[in-house]
C-alpha cells in the first residue's frame, strides 16, 4: 500500500486522549494531528520518536495531519493508522501474497454477518468453495520479542470472535488476520495478561474451527506491504 501524499517528519512531543497527538515539524512548529488508535499504544509513543504525518487538503477538516508511522528508539518502524491494516490486507489479497487465501476469485469488504451486528472485514468466495469470512486485527504491542494482542481490553473484540465461531460451527471458513504493523515483531501471541476474557473468546474460537493467520508487514514513509509469514502461539 503507498501513501497517497508524501508524509511530512516530524518529532512526537506527546499523545493524548486516545485521538491526538503533539508533533514538532522541522521549522519548529508545533502541530496537532489525528491518531488512529483506539489502543493504548504501549511502546509506539515514546516522546522524543521520528514520526511521520499524513497532510490533508480538505479545509473542512479539524485537524489537518494524520499520524501514520514511528520510527522506535530501536530503529522499528510501526505503522500507527490501524485503519491502514485492512487496506494493506486487501492490497495482500488482490496480489495473492496471503497463500492461505489465494484461491478465491473475489473480494468484497465490510460485509454484514452473524447475529450481533457485525460488518466482516473480508467476505471471500469461489464458485468452487465455501465462503471465508476474514477478520484483520493490527498487532503493534512488543514485549520481549513478541507480538502481543490486544494491547487493551477490547469487548468489540470479542465480539468479532463470537462471530467467527459461529460461522465455523456453521461448517464455512473463518479467519482471524493478524496485520503485525511492527518491524520488530517475529512472532505473535494472544495478550492474556491484558485480556484474559479474549484469550478466553480466542481459544473457543479455535476449538471451534476458526484459523489464526499471522503476516508482518514493511514498513518505511513511502508504503506498507505484507512481506512475510509469521508463527502465532496461542
Amino acid at each position: 500500500m503507498q501513501f497517497s501524499s508524501t508524509l511530512i517528519q516530524g518529532t512526537l512531543v506527546k499523545r493524548y486522549k486516545r485521538f491526538l497527538a503533539d508533533v514538532q515539524l522541522p521549522d519548529g512548529s508545533i502541530v496537532i494531528a489525528h491518531c488512529p488508535n483506539t489502543g493504548a499504544m504501549t511502546g509506539c509513543a515514546e516522546p522524543g520518536w521520528t514520526v511521520w504525518l499524513s497532510p490533508s487538503n480538505n479545509p473542512k477538516r479539524k485537524l489537518l495531519y494524520t499520524w501514520e508511522v514511528v520510527l522506535t528508539d530501536q530503529d522499528h518502524w510501526i505503522g500507527i493508522n490501524t485503519h491502514k491494516a485492512n487496506a494493506v490486507i486487501k492490497e495482500a489479497l488482490l496480489e495473492g501474497k496471503i497463500t492461505e487465501l489465494s484461491e478465491y476469485k473475489s473480494i468484497q469488504a465490510e460485509v454484514k454477518f452473524g447475529e450481533e451486528n457485525s460488518r466482516i472485514d473480508f467476505l471471500l468466495t469461489d464458485p468452487e468453495k465455501e465462503a471465508c469470512f476474514v477478520e484483520v486485527k493490527s498487532v503493534t504491542l512488543l514485549e520481549n520479542d513478541r507480538g502481543y494482542f490486544p494491547d487493551a481490553k477490547t469487548q468489540r473484540g470479542q465480539k468479532h470472535l463470537r462471530e467467527l465461531s459461529l460461522i465455523a460451527k456453521q461448517g464455512k471458513r473463518a479467519v482471524l488476520l493478524f496485520c503485525v504493523q511492527h518491524s520488530g515483531i517475529q512472532s505473535v501471541q494472544v495478550a492474556k495478561h491484558i485480556d484474559p476474557d479474549y484469550a478466553r473468546e480466542l481459544k473457543q474460537a479455535i476449538l471451534n474451527g476458526v484459523q489464526v493467520l499471522c503476516y508482518g508487514c514493511e514498513i518505511s514513509p513511502e508504503k506498507i506491504y505484507i512481506n512475510q509469514s509469521l508463527t502465532f502461539f496461542s
